[in-house]
C-alpha cells in the first residue's frame, strides 16, 4: 500500500485470510467487536449482493466474481475502518490494506473442523493441501508488502484471544503514527 493512501484514512483496513476452518470469521467478528471496526465477510457479501458467476458443484460454493466484489467494496475500503474476512487475497487491490493476517491451523485441528462442517472429502483434501503447502501465506506475501503480512497461529480459543490482543495493540500503534 502506498503510504499516501493509508494516511488519508483515519482508521486502517485489515484483511484476515487463511484456509477455510482456520478461524477467520471468528477472529474478524471478535476483533470488530473489540475495536469497533466494520467486519466484511466476503462470502456473505457475495451471496447477499449476487456477486458471483454461479455455483461450483464440485466444491459446493459460489464462483466469486472478483471484479464485482472489488467494485462493491471500493468506496467502503477507501474510507478505512474495515476488517475483511476471506479465504483468498490476491485479487484485492494492494492499496486497500494496512495489515494482512494469515491464520494458520495445525493439520489435525483443521481436519476436525472441516469434518464438523460437513465438507466433502474432495473439499477437505483441497483445503488440507492448501494449509500444508502454506498456499495462502505465499499468496499474501506475493500480493502485499512483506512488512504488512503477518502469520498467526489459530488452533484454539487461547490463540484467538492472543491474536485479538496482538491486532488490537497494532491498531493502537497504527493510530498514533503521524
Amino acid at each position: 500500500m502506498a503510504q499516501g493512501d493509508s494516511n488519508k484514512r483515519k482508521t486502517p483496513n485489515i484483511l484476515i485470510t487463511g484456509t477455510p476452518g482456520t478461524g477467520k470469521t471468528t477472529t474478524a467478528s471478535t476483533l470488530a467487536e473489540a475495536t469497533q471496526l466494520c467486519q466484511i465477510n466476503i462470502g456473505d457479501l457475495v451471496k447477499e449482493k449476487n456477486l458471483h458467476d454461479g455455483w461450483d458443484d464440485q466444491f459446493d460454493c459460489y464462483v466469486i466474481n472478483e471484479d464485482l466484489v472489488c467494485d462493491e467494496l471500493e468506496d467502503i475500503m477507501e474510507e478505512g475502518g474495515n476488517i475483511v474476512d476471506y479465504h483468498g487475497c490476491d485479487f484485492f487491490p494492494e492499496r486497500w490494506f494496512d495489515r494482512v493476517v494469515v491464520l494458520q491451523t495445525d493439520n489435525s485441528v483443521l481436519y476436525d473442523r472441516l469434518r464438523k462442517r460437513g465438507y466433502s472429502e474432495t473439499k477437505i483434501s483441497n483445503n488440507m493441501e492448501c494449509e500444508i503447502f502454506q498456499v495462502l501465506l505465499e499468496e499474501a506475501k506475493e500480493s502485499y508488502p512483506e512488512d504488512i503480512v503477518v502469520a498467526l497461529r489459530s488452533d484454539s480459543i487461547d490463540d484467538i484471544t492472543n491474536n485479538i490482543a496482538t491486532l488490537s495493540h497494532w491498531l493502537t500503534t497504527w493510530q498514533t503514527v503521524p
